[in-house]
This record gives structure tokens, sequence and C-alpha cells, in this order.
């Protein structure tokens, strides 16, 4: 609109001084004045063509951020998704772990009642006592029981109690299977000292000689330990008989495989 008026302006400025209606003055100024609406229309121009790239950038911008969105949208539920599958897989493996600990929780109150049955006689004797705490299943039997005094060899009555353990722990592979050697704190002397100097020695051979019996009975060696723990495990006050015949023992232990 502003340019056709201009044009307009002009063609009459124009006209008169063809014409010679006017004079050189009044030529000029009109002159002057169509130029000035001619820089105007110029700057009006360059501000429409700012609106314009302005307007464009916008749009661009616009666009690339739906654009973002979009795929922050498309990746956010992605992620939804596969922390859904981890927590999916975490409480799968949280119930196997779970239905596995109760199965071996299970066998385990198992083998106890079978050895409580297997021994009960000794058991009411107060030869042999039974524990089960934790996963670890002990079975606790006092020297005399195995031994005789000073000996480290497994007399006849102590093999026989010993196989009844065998008999029992030959379907548990899934166990390691500890033999420990306890005794009391009262020093050896005279000759036996010659052969075991100290309790670690003698709690020593007890262990090793009970492990050797199991393995030849059958059980897997690879499953088996001895340990010998002398006088510094005890149970009882070794200040008393009674507590000093509690302290020297075998103790058979079934903890987790490491």
């Amino acid at each position: 609109m502003l340019k056709k008026i201009v044009l307009t302006i002009m063609a009459v400025v124009l006209t008169l001084a063809t014409h010679g209606c006017v004079s050189k003055s009044t030529f000029e100024e009109k002159d002057a004045e169509a130029k000035l609406l001619s820089g105007k229309l110029e700057e009006q121009k360059e501000s429409y063509d700012a609106l314009l790239m302005e307007r464009d950038e916008t749009i661009k911008n616009l666009t690339a951020e739906k654009d973002e969105a979009v795929q922050l949208g498309a990746d956010r539920e992605q992620t939804i998704t596969v922390l859904k599958d981890e927590v999916a897989m975490r409480d799968q493996k949280y119930e196997d772990l779970q239905q596995s600990k109760e199965a071996e929780v299970q066998k385990m109150s198992a083998t106890y009642g079978d050895l409580i049955n297997s021994m009960k006689g000794e058991i009411d004797k107060g030869q042999v006592t039974i524990s089960e705490l934790k996963g670890k299943l002990t079975v606790n039997m006092v020297d005399a029981v195995l031994f005789d005094s000073g000996k480290a060899e497994v007399k006849d009555e102590g093999l026989v109690i010993l196989q009844k353990v065998v008999d029992i722990l030959q379907s548990v592979t899934d166990k390691a299977i500890r033999i420990e050697g306890h005794t009391d704190n009262v020093r050896i002397s005279g000759k036996l000292a010659q052969k075991y100097p100290t309790n670690w020695e003698l709690s020593s051979a007890r262990a090793i000689n009970v492990s050797r019996f199991l393995q030849q009975q059958g059980l897997d060696p690879a499953n088996l330990s001895a340990n010998a723990y002398g006088e510094f495990k005890p149970v009882a006050d070794n200040a008393t008989k009674e507590g000093r015949m509690q302290n020297r023992r075998i103790e058979i232990v079934l903890v987790a495989k490491e």
C-alpha cells in the first residue's frame, strides 16, 4: 500500500515537472517527500522480512522441540518398559531364591529328624546331642563314645555310632561336612606327650581319623574337612569334671558349601 502511494506521488511530481505547472522548490519538496516515503517503505520491507525470518525460526524451533518431545516420550516409555522387566526379573529371582531356601531348610530338617531317630539311644544316654540352627546342623559326640582315653583311633563301639551318621549323610550332597576335634584344657603329659605334644595334635588326629572313616564308608572326600581346635573352643567350664567331659568331643557339622 505504502509503495503504491509513493509511486503515485512520484508520478504526480513527474507530471507537474513535465507540464511546467510547479516551481522548482515545489518539485524538490515533493521529490524529497517521495524519497522519504521510499526510505520508510524500505524500512518496512526489512522489518517485514525480519518478521518472516523470526516466524520461520520459531516454526523450526517448535518443530524441533516437538520432535524432541516425541523422542523423549519414546525413550521414557522404553526406559519404563526396561525397568519393569528388571523389576520382574528381580522378583522372580527373589521368589526362586526363597523357594530354594525353603527347600534347603526342609531337607536339613529332614536330615535332622533322621539323625534324631537313628541315634535316639545314644541321645538318651547323653553320648550324643544334635542341634540345628540357621542352616547349620551339628552332631556332637563326647570323646568317650568314640575313643579310649588318650587315644586317637576310633574304637569299635565308636565305629558303630559313626556308621549311623554315615547312613544318614550319604544322601546329603549339597553340604560341606566339617569334622571338628575338641579337647579340655588339661595338658598332655608322660609318654603320651611324645606322640601328642599338645591338645592340638590330639584333637587333629581324632578329627582326621573320623574323616577318614567317613570317606572309607562312601562319603565324598571333596565335601569333608578335618579341623583341630584343641582346648580353645570350650562349651563348658573346664574347672569341673562334668565341664571337661563336655569339652572333650567330636563335632560333625553340616554347613553350606563355599
